[in-house]
């Protein structure tokens, strides 16, 4: 009896194991896939920021993930094939991203318009989807798996999440609301070219640049981190090249703002001016307003972000600006833009700046949200004037179209609109 069981069985688990090694491999290759998915899905939101020139950049980033020039192409079946390669029995399929505009139709919501083929300045999802034959050992001894191969699907969708609590490495520059009530565009509005002015007291409100319908005042609230190794001049520089910057806990600060949201600012929360970059009188016809020279410094790095020249006026106020001028690259679109939809760039002018409820220097000023401008050149130039007496430079205001590159959604805040950023959704 037994040695007739030995022979039953053993076919059996022979069939079982075989059974259990080609679904294993079933679910790996659907694992790399789905991560492949969903690696194409986030490189592509990433650079969705309201333009055409955006959705062609997400589509060219979608793909280089699959490029094996460096060895680090996505792969599949034990990491042994590129996904969108063929071999004699196993071929795959990438195909480009699908956009969209709602999320619903992104990931198949049957009650969603949306289909698809969104156009660069409403697009804010991508969907990817992955095929790939995966080959079959055991399973290909029984009818169904004569060919020897099963296809594999992977889907992953991508996009802009709910606007953020926290937004992190943004510009520090606070403007306050031209209308509260507005909690949309806080009465700025799209398409609209503004002067930004570094605030002033009495005397004479100095004039917009030409090409603005109006001048508004900001502040540069407070980040200055006196624990750092990094000089205030080279901070204020960094800042206005790149955005605010990280700090390691622990690190204390002159205005007790915990080290953890030294590159952060929370909407609903409250901000103070930089100490050393509080507001100037404001000057006369025949006597111009001369700004603190921590606002020039962080104006020398927002020149950077035109040119990686060294401006006459910032040559004595940042320390190793020489070299630390070359670690930024400009933006790639230089010119003057009156169309955002137009803009080719890759967003180095795209500023994030919080919205305030009132500018004022010497009190608590609560974050609204945030919001987005790009930096216009001057007039007939390719970049900005740090030399301003008033710290001017022109903006077109955006709304919020570029995705962060960090934020939280944590602080209790309520925001129906802002800037969000790029997450899974599937």
């Amino acid at each position: 009896m037994s040695l007739q069981m030995l022979v039953l069985l053993v076919p059996v688990m022979f069939g079982l194991m075989g059974f259990a090694l080609d679904l294993g491999r079933l679910y790996l290759i659907r694992g790399e896939l789905t991560q492949a998915a969903q690696t194409m899905a986030i490189a592509a939101a990433s650079k969705l920021n309201g333009t055409d020139q955006g959705l062609t950049d997400a589509t060219r980033a979608a793909q280089a993930t699959l490029d094996d020039s460096t060895g680090h192409g996505n792969k599949y079946n034990f990491g042994s094939l590129l996904i969108g390669s063929s071999t004699g029995l196993l071929s795959s399929i990438a195909s480009d991203p699908t956009y969209f505009s709602a999320v619903a139709g992104a990931i198949g919501g049957s009650s969603s318009a949306d289909s698809g083929g969104a156009d660069g300045t409403t697009a804010k999802y991508a969907q990817v989807s992955l095929t790939a034959d995966a080959p079959l050992t055991f399973w290909g001894l029984l009818t169904l798996g004569q060919s020897r191969i099963t296809p594999v699907a992977a889907i992953a969708v991508a996009g802009i999440s709910a606007p953020l609590c926290t937004a992190c490495g943004i510009e520090p520059y606070a403007v306050a609301a031209l209308s509260a009530d507005d909690t949309v565009d806080f009465g700025f509005s799209a398409g609209v070219v503004y002067t930004f002015g570094f605030q002033c007291t009495g005397g004479t409100t100095p004039t917009a640049l030409p090409g603005a319908t109006q001048r508004i005042p900001y502040l540069i609230i407070d980040r200055y981190n006196s624990a750092s190794t990094i000089d205030e001049t080279q901070q204020l520089y960094r800042i206005g090249a790149q955005g605010l910057l990280p700090a390691a806990p622990g690190s204390g600060t002159s205005s007790a703002t915990p080290a953890t949201t030294f590159g952060c600012v929370l909407a609903t929360g409250t901000e103070i001016a930089w100490a050393s970059a509080q507001p100037p009188a404001c000057g006369t016809a025949t006597v111009p307003t001369q700004v603190p020279s921590s606002v020039t410094q962080s104006m020398c790095g927002i020149f950077n972000r035109f040119d990686t020249a060294v401006a006459s006026a910032c040559e004595n106020l940042v320390t190793d600006v020489d070299t630390l001028s070359t670690a930024y690259q400009p933006d790639t679109d230089l010119t003057e833009i009156a169309d955002y939809t137009a803009y080719v760039g890759n967003t180095r002018r795209v500023i994030t700046v919080p919205v305030v409820d009132t500018l004022s220097p010497g009190g608590p000023m609560t974050v609204l949200g945030f919001r987005q401008f790009l930096i216009n050149p001057n007039q007939g130039d390719v970049n900005i004037t740090p030399a301003d007496q008033d710290a001017r430079f022109n903006a077109l205001y955006i709304g919020n179209p570029v995705p962060l590159k960090q934020g939280r959604f944590d602080g209790g805040c309520q925001l129906t609109s802002g800037p969000g950023k790029v997450v899974l959704h599937r």
